[in-house]
C-alpha cells in the first residue's frame, strides 16, 4: 500500500535530522514549489536542492519538531518547532508548514514563520 500524504510529510521532516539533501530532495516532484512565506518562492527540484544546500551548509544541524499534524486529502498541515544549531548557537523557530502531495511526492511546501525572529537571531538573510 502506498504511503499517504501524511505519512510521507512526516517522513520528509524527520529526514531534516539526518542532513543528507539527496534523501530530502527524493520527497519532492521535479516541478515543485518551496515558499518560505516571507521571500520568494522556489521553483523546480533543482532550484529547491540549491536552497537547501546554501541553508543546510551554514547549520550545524536542523531538526523538524512536529507539534500538530492534520490532513485533508492531498494537503498536509503542520504546528512546528524548527531546531537550529550554528556556531555554537540554537534557534527554536514555531513554524506551521502546507504541504500538497501527489503521487507519493511533494508538489508544494510553503512555510509560514515570523521572518524578524529567524533574521535577528541567525541574521542570515532568506532569499
Amino acid at each position: 500500500m502506498p504511503a499517504s500524504p501524511q505519512e510521507i510529510v512526516m517522513r520528509f521532516c524527520d529526514a531534516w535530522q539526518r542532513g543528507d539533501i539527496e534523501e530530502l530532495m527524493s520527497f519532492f516532484a521535479a516541478d515543485a514549489v518551496y515558499h518560505n512565506i516571507p521571500v520568494a518562492p522556489v521553483n523546480g527540484a533543482s532550484a529547491i536542492r540549491e536552497a537547501f544546500l546554501a541553508f543546510a551548509e551554514r547549520m550545524e544541524s536542523i531538526e523538524l519538531e512536529t507539534l500538530h499534524v492534520a490532513a485533508n486529502g492531498n494537503v498536509v498541515f503542520t504546528e512546528r518547532t524548527d531546531h537550529f544549531r550554528w556556531n555554537g548557537k540554537t534557534l527554536a523557530l514555531p513554524v506551521a508548514g502546507v504541504f500538497e502531495v501527489r503521487d507519493g511526492k511533494i508538489t508544494a511546501h510553503r512555510d509560514y514563520f515570523d521572518y524578524a525572529t529567524w533574521l535577528s537571531a541567525t541574521g542570515i538573510p532568506l532569499a
